[in-house]
């Protein structure tokens, strides 16, 4: 029994990736295909009126309020991250998400450039 609940014990570093507890992902939102965003970008202003950095753990959704968090995960990998919406898109065909670079590396997706994901709001 103390094995079980030290599993189930939610980590707040967005960073953190690998396997997860169902009690941790929060309520899954949507399912689809992400592709990520940064080099051209890095610098300007997003939808939400900050500056875009690459490295940050930072998302781009079509209709989410700017400022809602994302677990994301990565369903061939099983690797997730905490996003925050800070900007608008995909406007690519069936994409759901368009993540910055940094949180597009710890899913291991930057070099495929696309990859399955779930979406999970966390608030």
């Amino acid at each position: 029994m103390l094995v079980a609940a030290c599993n189930t014990t939610a980590s707040n570093d967005p960073t953190v990736t690998g396997s997860i507890s169902q009690a941790s992902l929060g309520k899954e939102f949507q399912r689809g295909t992400a592709s990520w965003y940064g080099p051209g970008f890095h610098g300007r202003k997003t939808a939400s009126g900050e500056r875009f950095n690459s490295n940050d753990m930072t998302a781009a959704h079509r209709s989410l309020p700017f400022g809602t968090r994302l677990r994301v995960v990565n369903e061939s990998n099983g690797r997730s991250v905490v996003v925050r919406v800070n900007d608008r898109g995909p406007f690519a065909h069936r994409r759901i998400i368009d993540l910055a670079k940094g949180p597009a590396q710890a899913l291991g997706l930057t070099s495929a450039g696309t990859g399955y994901v779930s979406l999970h709001r966390l608030d």
